[in-house]
């Protein structure tokens, strides 16, 4: 049987293009349910949230990875495993601070920013926000509270693509109430 249209496709890529148009549906629907883009950015990152609170157990899964050991070592499971598992990517790790309890993931390709060109309305928009959701829920999972927000986007004219996660505290687990 010939083939048809006779050029060669690989399935993944066209799933990474078909997720990258689905978010961007998504992005622009959220805008005109808010209107504002502090409103669309809370929604991206209560949306990325929920995803990071279940994307953590298949990660551990999936991984076979157990507890990490101090917050260096989350930082490089999240670059070099989290997002190089679910969306292709390697970010690096940088600009630590002194007391450690902060980093940088720098993307030098973000995904979710294919296609993509914000508006001149838009300019407060973070537009992969939901990547920051994910990374919190995550790693509030696993006991860490964490603050995770955008500082450089590359969609906003920034050299790079950089998100900058801070350790807040270690959460104690939470027994349901009533129990001991």
């Amino acid at each position: 049987m010939a083939r048809q249209g006779g050029r060669a496709t690989d399935p993944r890529k066209v799933s990474q293009e078909l997720f990258t148009l689905t978010y961007g549906a998504l992005v622009a629907q959220l805008i005109k349910d808010y209107e504002k883009d502090d409103e669309v950015n809370k929604q991206l990152d209560k949306m990325g949230y929920n995803i990071g609170v279940r994307l953590i157990e298949d990660f551990l899964a999936r991984s076979g990875m157990g507890r990490c050991n101090d917050f260096r070592e989350t930082a490089d499971v999240i670059a070099k495993h989290g997002f190089r598992m679910f969306l292709g990517i390697t970010p690096a790790v940088s600009s630590w601070s002194a007391a450690g309890d902060e980093f940088s993931l720098v993307l030098d390709v973000n995904p979710l920013a294919d296609f993509v060109e914000l508006p001149d309305d838009h300019n407060q928009l973070n537009y992969s926000n939901i990547l920051c959701g994910v990374i919190r829920g995550a790693l509030e999972s696993v006991q860490m509270a964490v603050d995770v927000k955008f500082v450089q986007d590359i969609l906003k004219g920034d050299n790079q693509t950089e998100i900058r996660v801070k350790f807040i505290k270690r959460l104690e687990d939470a027994l349901p109430a009533g129990e001991e």
